[in-house]
């Protein structure tokens, strides 16, 4: 950069472990945040303990200030990041849309980091939807956001090889987020200096739902592969999942690994309601000796 190649002063929206992996990338080249923007506490678990987002605990851990907003449209969020004059603002899995009133205070705009190669899988579960979808040509896209969802012009896109399709979605997660921070550390500098964004062919969109956890749900009976797929595609969460019927009771088993070979759904391992994990083959053993 010009100006003694001095830093540009970054404010970063980000939650979950994705969007520390990107930050992570960014500190190794020297792109430290100058604020972080994530969701508030929430319950978490089966106890519902009340916790810290992972981008929350990354920036306090290194002393960087941490704004947890319920919303980011009233007046006074907008105050606070005018008060930080911040060159360009950083979007990595928040969580919500950022409002106009936000998008454009920094001078520089937004970029956001889309785990698809856009215009395919714009929403909220592009991961997921590549998996269930087995769309193998994976990716990362460096966008600028604009007031509608993942619509805005590229700036940059990396392509990730899958050797091992389908891979487990928390894999694939992780892998697009090293690649998406490297390919952010390398096009910050060049933005600051007005690289170029190229409009996306909007014709050629397409668009992910929200999962919800009745996702997860598995029907035995059903195609193996697509089964398999969705236990892929669901590992970290929803998670993949079926019901037995036990004394007159639906008990739900949660599935936490499993093969597909030679056209078979193999299910290895499980973790049945209310108890701790077991190979499939033990559980059904015991449901066997039970009912003789």
């Amino acid at each position: 950069m010009t100006e003694s190649n001095k830093k540009p002063r970054l404010a970063f929206f980000g939650t979950p472990e994705f969007a520390v992996i990107i930050l992570e990338e960014l500190a190794e080249k020297g792109f430290l945040p100058t604020v972080i923007v994530t969701s508030p506490d929430a319950p978490r678990g089966r106890k519902l303990v009340l916790t810290s987002s992972e981008a929350k605990v990354w920036g306090e851990t290194r002393e960087i200030p941490v704004l947890t907003p319920k919303t980011l449209r009233d007046e006074a969020f907008r105050e606070i990041m005018e008060w930080y004059h911040c060159d360009l603002y950083i979007v990595a899995a928040y969580g919500k849309l950022i409002p106009k009133t936000i998008l454009y205070i920094p001078a520089h705009g937004v970029l956001n980091v889309h785990p698809s190669l856009l215009p395919k899988f714009r929403g909220p579960s592009p991961i997921e939807s590549a998996i269930l979808s087995d769309e193998t040509q994976t990716g990362v896209t460096i966008m600028q956001l604009d007031p509608e969802m993942d619509h805005g012009p590229i700036v940059a896109q990396r392509e990730l090889v899958v050797k091992d399709w389908p891979p487990k979605g928390s894999v694939l997660t992780r892998d697009l987020a090293h690649i998406g921070g490297t390919l952010l550390a390398e096009i910050i500098p060049k933005w600051m200096e007005g690289f170029p964004a190229e409009p996306q062919d909007h014709a050629k969109a397409t668009f992910t739902k929200k999962i919800t956890k009745e996702d997860g749900l598995i029907d035995l009976s059903a195609d193996a592969e697509k089964n398999y797929k969705k236990i892929c595609a669901f590992d970290e969460w929803p998670g993949a999942y079926f019901f037995i019927e036990r004394k007159g009771k639906k008990m739900r088993i949660h599935i936490n690994d499993a093969a597909y070979t030679n056209g078979v759904l193999q299910i290895i391992r499980i973790t049945p309601e209310g108890k701790k994990e077991m190979s499939y083959e033990d559980y059904q053993r015991g449901m066997h000796n039970k009912t003789e």
